[in-house]
């Protein structure tokens, strides 16, 4: 039986674990706590004065003003943040808390006690051959896990750090509850502290980092892990959660060379498989395997079916951004461009869709991109308006797509309010619900007290516990303070 080892870390704390390797990566072998709340992974190599001065910032000074602060708790479960650091037999660890239950393959899975590393889930053909329909969750749950990668990295993108080996390697998902979890937090770039000794991981590496590879450390014109080059990883780790398929992976032959051809494929000439003018890298049907079908197809699934705020966001990031790393979007662009796009998602009316969810195309005749099934019945769109003075209403550009048992929250009704991850529990609160009653559609008001129907000149207050019918044209103001929204209704109907 396997011995328990007892030391005392670097910030004091009594450290457990059993002498028995439970997994090994590129460079630690992790061992588990007794009660296996924490792990704790040990450097093969030794790690110079360096390294360890960057790892005992991670886990101080960066994991304090981080968690130590208003609203640490938030990021708890979004990061698997190292705890400390410790020592044993001349070698350098550091302590982390266990993964969630929800990010291991539960029992009765085919991969049951795996860690639900994000390839499962990114890669057609993985999801195809070897994943039950239970693990895949729905395409919502997708947009929920991207919110939640694009949050975790904007917040160390505000702490001036960059993960450095952003990927579906280093990010945990559970599609079923849409929640995320950034890992492997150890190798961050610290601006200032080190120069980092990995490029990234095949697939997600900046096009500018693969193109001077072949250049020295210290070259001024060699790229290296950054907040830009961490932009171009989110970017495609988004559009892979989404369509299941790699951006810059394509039919293009580069050089006959396989490991030259990667190289320039990813790197100096990497081009996006759906650029609108150059399609010489579209995939080659003919070359695709029957199990990334039909996802790898980019004219019956194109990125266009993510909506209108992710669309320009992946145009950016591919094409304008691809070798211009200045203008990749950031992180909290994503964040809010996702948020919006979940604003426009209808449930599929084919119970049998696998997608279960899409995004309104804004067509009188809308369908599922997935199973092609159309939309039958009444559809309200509440289109949003905001007075930037009293009496005069301006176009958002913004709109929500109403579906049955669907809820309204202040994000929704007042633009001052915004969701993210200092949204008070108070926000969080729904204010309204949509109904489908008796053949009509409805609105009910759970909590709002300046609700009105304002259609006509003679204004009708909406009580709390009342309810307004979602008739075309009709228009409801629904709040009278500064950044309070008014709802036009347009009712398609199929």
């Amino acid at each position: 039986m396997a011995k328990t080892i007892k030391l005392v870390a670097d910030d004091g704390s009594n450290i457990e674990f059993i002498d028995e390797v439970i997994g090994s990566g590129a460079m630690k072998d992790v061992y588990f706590s007794p009660d296996k709340s924490y792990v704790v992974g040990f450097f093969r190599k030794p790690q110079d004065a360096q390294s360890v001065d960057r790892l005992r910032s991670i886990t101080n000074r960066y994991r304090d003003s981080i968690f130590n602060q208003p609203g640490g708790d938030y990021w708890k479960d979004l990061f698997c943040w190292p705890i400390t650091t410790v020592k044993w037999e001349n070698k350098i660890g550091i302590v982390c808390p266990a993964y969630q239950q929800q990010f291991i393959f539960p029992k009765g899975s085919r991969f049951e006690g795996k860690e639900k590393e994000g390839k499962w889930f990114a890669s057609a053909k993985l999801r195809n051959r070897f994943l039950n329909a239970v693990d895949k969750g729905t395409w919502l749950t997708h947009y929920h896990m991207c919110i939640q990668i694009a949050r975790a990295v904007k917040r160390l993108h505000a702490a001036g750090l960059a993960h450095s080996d952003l990927s579906y390697k280093n990010v945990l998902v559970d599609p079923v509850t849409g929640k995320a979890c950034v890992i492997d937090i150890d190798g961050l770039v610290i601006p200032g502290k080190y120069l980092p000794d990995v490029a990234g991981t095949q697939d997600f590496i900046a096009p500018e980092v693969l193109a001077t590879k072949h250049l020295k450390i210290g070259d001024p014109n060699k790229g290296l892990p950054n907040i830009r080059t961490d932009r171009h990883a989110l970017a495609v780790l988004i559009y892979m959660y989404l369509l299941n398929r790699h951006p810059l992976r394509g039919g293009k032959v580069h050089d006959s060379d396989a490991n030259k051809d990667e190289e320039l494929a990813m790197g100096s000439r990497a081009l996006f498989i759906e650029h609108p003018t150059d399609k010489s890298n579209r995939p080659n049907m003919k070359e695709i395997d029957k199990w990334e079908m039909p996802q790898s197809d980019i004219k019956k699934r194109p990125y266009s079916i993510c909506g209108p705020y992710l669309q320009p966001l992946f145009q950016r990031a591919f094409i304008e951004g691809l070798h211009n790393p200045d203008k990749r979007p950031t992180a909290d662009e994503w964040e809010q461009a996702l948020i919006k796009t979940t604003d426009l998602m209808q449930p599929c009316q084919n119970p049998d869709c696998e997608a279960k969810w899409f995004v309104f195309d804004n067509t009188t005749k809308p369908k599922c991109p997935f199973c092609g099934t159309p939309f039958k019945g009444q559809l309200p769109v509440l289109n949003f308006y905001y007075a930037p003075r009293a009496g005069k209403f301006i176009d958002e550009k913004l709109r929500l797509m109403v579906y049955h048992q669907q809820c309204l929250y202040k994000w929704h009704i007042n633009r001052r309010i915004v969701a993210n991850e200092r949204t008070n529990p108070e926000d969080k609160k729904p204010v309204g619900d949509f109904h489908f009653h008796h053949g009509r559609w409805i609105l009910i008001n759970r909590s709002l007290k300046n609700m009105k129907d304002v259609t006509e000149a003679t204004h009708k207050p909406i009580p709390v516990g009342g309810y307004v019918e979602l008739r075309d044209g009709a228009k409801i103001l629904m709040d009278t303070e500064d950044g309070g929204r008014l709802f036009v209704v347009q009712l398609v109907k199929n």
